[in-house]
């Protein structure tokens, strides 16, 4: 059953362990409000630590993912009432983004449509990212002359090479969503008919795996892209003896799995984590 947020902008449904999120202004092409940012952080906060949801799904109402920030509610009212007003707005969007990225559950953007600007910052807090082949992507700031804020910048240069992202921003032109996968800011792209096929399939893959497992390697793979490598082996330590002191019976059960039963192979699939020695 379909669900929705205090205001009505962000839909949701839970279904076989998938919570199916949704920006909903379809008459805006979802672009955010400060209304949808506060509204979002609501629904992530209500889906966390929810026993029947293992991954979240972000994705859009309609013909759009997102069209990015509202120019006139964003922008131009909150402008209106000044530092303060804006400096709120920009909390309640970045945080929202920020609470995403390192989310409890893995994440994954299925981009329907048109995914522009400030799009890119939950693009970029989900772990995965699949596209419809003719999904429009777009950093379209040049063009009503401004950069390419809210961390869209850094999104193209953490994503793309340094010369597809220069010619991203610098040229204000869409591409669409196979080119999205060519250049990184996507995982794959697919038909739009299939899109939701595919996303449900890695969904499914994920919901085997083991959740402590899951979010530490969720969380080391954002945290040592910006590390030494000396920093990061020792990251890595802490992490692992992290994740062992929440969950130490998963890892022994998965060894004992595959040493005493070798009833899987690591590198074919996932233990069972559902099963533990009577």
């Amino acid at each position: 059953m379909t669900e929705t947020s205090s205001n009505g902008v962000v839909a949701y449904d839970v279904e076989g362990g998938i919570a199916w999120v949704r920006f909903n202004r379809p008459e805006k092409r979802n672009a955010m409000s400060p209304t949808l940012n506060r509204d979002m952080m609501e629904v992530l906060h209500a889906l966390e630590f929810r026993d029947d949801v293992g991954v979240l799904v972000l994705s859009g109402e309609g013909t759009a993912w997102s069209a990015g920030m509202d120019l006139k509610e964003y922008f131009r009212e909150t402008e209106a009432g000044g530092l303060g007003a804006v400096r709120q707005a920009q909390r309640e969007s970045y945080g929202w983004w920020r609470r995403l990225r390192w989310y409890q559950k893995p994440t994954i953007a299925m981009v329907n449509g048109w995914c522009f600007g400030g799009g890119y910052g939950p693009l970029f807090a989900c772990d995965l990212a699949f596209a419809a082949d003719d999904a429009q992507f777009g950093l379209s700031e040049i063009n009503w002359g401004i950069l390419p804020g809210g961390g869209a910048t850094k999104v193209a240069v953490e994503l793309a090479s340094f010369r597809n992202a220069m010619y991203h921003a610098l040229m204000g032109e869409n591409i669409d969503g196979r080119t999205a996968a060519e250049w990184g800011l996507v995982n794959e792209a697919h038909p739009l008919d299939r899109l939701k096929a595919r996303v449900t399939d890695v969904a499914n893959v994920l919901l085997k795996k083991n959740p402590v497992a899951l979010k530490a390697t969720k969380d080391a793979i954002r945290r040592v892209s910006i590390m030494s490598y000396d920093d990061a082996e020792d990251y890595l330590v802490r992490a692992q003896e992290a994740a062992n002191s929440f969950d130490k019976e998963g890892r022994q059960e998965g060894i004992r799995q595959f040493i005493d039963e070798k009833s899987y192979k690591p590198g074919l699939g996932a233990y069972d984590k559902d099963r533990t020695r009577a």
